[in-house]
């Protein structure tokens, strides 16, 4: 049913890699993301290693634990959203709508607490893997530009190719694609290596439909791996 609604947001990966080392135990990573929950390092490895060892509920209660006792941690509860979206795949139909809304109600406050370009990008991409009548997309969309003014402001990071990538996959899946094709345009003037770019402007409406289909298909795991926010 989930394959049929497209109702269960996930992230579009940072990067793609092996989860978490797990010859370092839970205790020990719990200790290191208690001791500084704003330290997306250790949470990330903490995720990943979780991932690995299926131990999603008890991600879920750890991260609940640690937003009750730090509120005000803008990386707590963005890590609480990215543990709902972990254990999407291993949940049934009716259970993967519960955690993607539960996702998306951390990553909202994680930007209530501090606004950020991960925070913006990763709810705006969330917006799009819901059905058409829900019109969650132009939320995907604000998102996103939100997200591309921040990095404009920034230096310029790899990861930030994405954001025109998600940007122009938002107007193509609300039916623009004159909007969408000048999205991934710009985005392939500050970023002419990128693929995924490339692929879209190339690819003809079908196989530009399956290509969208396939990217937001929430039977797929996605990985929720941040390690390129500091690797590149």
């Amino acid at each position: 049913m989930m394959r049929a609604l497209r109702c269960a947001p996930m992230i579009v990966a940072l990067v793609l890699q092996a989860p978490g080392d797990r010859s370092v135990p839970l205790d020990q990573l719990e200790s290191r993301v208690t001791a500084d929950p704003d330290d997306l390092r250790a949470a990330n490895e903490y995720r990943m290693t979780v991932i690995a060892e299926k131990a999603y509920d008890r991600a879920l209660d750890f991260f609940k634990k640690l937003t009750d006792d730090h509120p005000e941690s803008a990386n707590a509860h963005l890590n609480y959203g990215f543990a709902y979206v972990d254990k999407i795949p291993a949940a049934g139909a009716i259970g993967q709508v519960i955690l993607a809304n539960s996702a998306l109600t951390e990553f909202t406050r994680s930007l209530e607490r501090r606004p950020s370009w991960v925070g913006y990008y990763t709810r705006g991409v969330s917006y799009l893997y819901w059905p058409k009548i829900f019109n969650r997309w132009p939320l995907g969309v604000a998102d996103l530009e939100t997200a591309l003014k921040m990095q404009r402001a920034d230096r310029r990071h790899a990861y930030h190719v994405r954001t025109f990538v998600a940007l122009g996959d938002a107007y193509w899946l609300m039916d623009d694609p004159a909007k969408a094709r000048a999205a991934w345009r710009t985005g392939l003037k500050e970023f002419p290596d990128s693929a995924p770019l490339k692929q879209r402007l190339a690819a003809k409406p079908p196989d530009l439909k399956k290509l969208m289909n396939d990217t937001y298909d929430p039977a797929r795991r996605v990985d929720t791996n941040l390690t390129e926010l500091w690797t590149s």
